[in-house]
């Protein structure tokens, strides 16, 4: 049979991973068991038209006088969402419930949840809202209403809590002053405007340091039943420090993905100079996780001790000191990685790509890894760990002469040092990989970087902790 015409697909995971099919028909089913459609086919088509499953759906809760107002608007700056804050819903927007919320707050009545529920749900079912996403800010908040708004199907993915001391929010309020034309808040002490038009037109709120303390008092008790409710998506922030660094906590969690049931097969990378620790590292995540370790050049030596094909080809490179050719390596490491173990139990891989030519030859062959790790490691470092090593012959156990010394005369005296760990041989191989890892990491932005000058078990640690732990939303990365 003549061979096809067209390449082959991607396999079927790595095609759903990529374009987080699983994701996609999560948030479906979850949209399906709140709204309950008469019509549900119908119901999923209009769901995939909308495209909004990346829109931000967040929102910042605290005390009064955390900054919930400043950091609702900076994320709305940021991710071009709405801002729905009680102001909002009573004197901008026109809604069915409006009058009825405002004779409330003219009476000086407490507004009841329900129509608070109620005018939420109106609002966030706008056009809008559902194409650019939301920031719902001071809701809920209570118990009451997160199980209203929970009912509607208005579920955040993230939800920002701002805190501090009493006496530092009580002395915030004091100085506060409201901007009613921008709606920005300053503060007389520490954030006051420098434009002296903003400053004749500043209002101070009108909320005396007796009601403050009634209305955290009221926060304290109300807090803890919300906090149980959302805390699978809840992040505590300090609110008294700076307000660049809580912007930049808040903006750095809600930027996170909640973390994923769909099935995940691991896909690693390991980048490095010479000396770095690779080799270990892959070692302990092979072991912990039983996934396939691939060093790339013991590939080759294998395929040239079991005599293939492609190993005959190789041989006479190896033999002779010779790069192999890229298109050879690329097709025994294929091979491998197209192993069933490896598509099932997922691999850990290091020795190539060595540069940039290499990475996309392998994303061309539709092998992408999902977590790549670039070691770093100083030139002394590097010398130290590499210059010092020494094998022996009987047993090939490896040694070092400062960190693992031979345990006997006899061992130490038969020990020899590996051509490749010689000073000048160390050099060349640390000058090439230098030359070519700008340009990788650049290839895989999304990659991380690991201190390798520390103990192995931390650095394992670290490496485990990004494996485990859900990737950044692309769509929301930071300017």
């Amino acid at each position: 049979m003549d061979a096809p015409a067209r390449p082959w697909p991607l396999p079927l995971g790595t095609y759903a991973e990529e374009r987080e099919v699983f994701r996609l028909f999560q948030n479906m089913l979850e949209e399906l068991l709140i709204h309950k459609p008469d019509d549900p086919i119908q119901f999923m088509i209009d769901h995939l038209k909308q495209n909004n499953d990346d829109a931000p759906r967040i929102c910042v809760l605290g005390p009064p006088a955390s900054g919930k107002t400043t950091v609702a608007m900076w994320l709305c700056k940021h991710f071009d969402a709405i801002r729905i804050s009680q102001e909002t819903l009573l004197f901008k927007e026109v809604l069915a419930l409006t009058e009825e919320a405002k004779a409330y707050k003219e009476r000086k009545q407490k507004i009841p949840n329900a129509l608070w529920a109620n005018l939420i749900q109106e609002r966030l079912s706008n056009v809008d809202c559902i194409k650019q996403g939301w920031i719902l800010e001071g809701f809920p908040e209570n118990q009451e209403q997160a199980w209203m708004l929970q009912s509607s199907g208005i579920i955040p993915r993230h939800v920002v809590v701002l805190y501090a001391p009493d006496t530092v929010l009580i002395e915030r309020n004091s100085g506060k002053r409201f901007d009613p034309i921008t709606e920005e808040v300053y503060h007389t002490t520490f954030d006051w405007p420098s434009d002296p038009l903003v400053q004749q037109r500043l209002v101070k709120p009108d909320l005396s340091e007796q009601e403050m303390s009634k209305k955290l008092l009221e926060y304290h008790r109300n807090f803890p039943e919300v906090f149980q409710i959302y805390q699978k998506v809840l992040k505590p922030i300090n609110a008294d420090q700076p307000s660049v660094d809580v912007f930049s906590q808040v903006l750095t969690y809600v930027q996170t993905r909640q973390r994923s049931s769909a099935p995940f097969t691991p896909r690693i990378l390991f980048c490095g100079p010479p000396g770095s620790g690779k080799s270990l590292q892959a070692a302990l995540i092979a072991q912990k996780y039983d996934v396939v370790k691939i060093c790339c050049g013991q590939l080759l030596k294998e395929a040239v001790a079991e005599k293939t094909k492609l190993g005959e080809l190789i041989k006479p490179y190896i033999d002779n000191g010779y790069p192999v050719p890229d298109n050879l390596v690329m097709k025994i490491l294929a091979e491998r990685l197209n192993a069933l173990d490896c598509m099932t139990n997922g691999w850990v891989l290091y020795g190539f790509p060595r540069d940039i030519e290499q990475g996309e030859q392998l994303q061309k062959s539709h092998f992408i890894p999902n977590r790549v790790f670039f070691f770093n490691l100083s030139y002394e470092s590097i010398m130290e760990r590499l210059s010092q090593r020494r094998i022996d012959p009987v047993t090939g156990e490896r040694y070092h002469t400062t960190f693992r010394p031979a345990p006997t005369p006899e061992i130490q005296a038969r020990l020899r040092q590996n051509p490749r760990d010689k000073e000048e041989n160390i050099e060349n191989r640390v000058e090439t990989y230098y030359r070519n890892v700008k340009e990788l990491e650049d290839f895989y932005e999304d990659a991380f970087h690991v201190n390798a000058d520390q103990d192995p078990h931390v650095v394992f640690e670290f490496i485990e902790s990004c494996i485990i732990k859900p990737l950044p939303c692309k769509k929301l990365k930071s300017f």
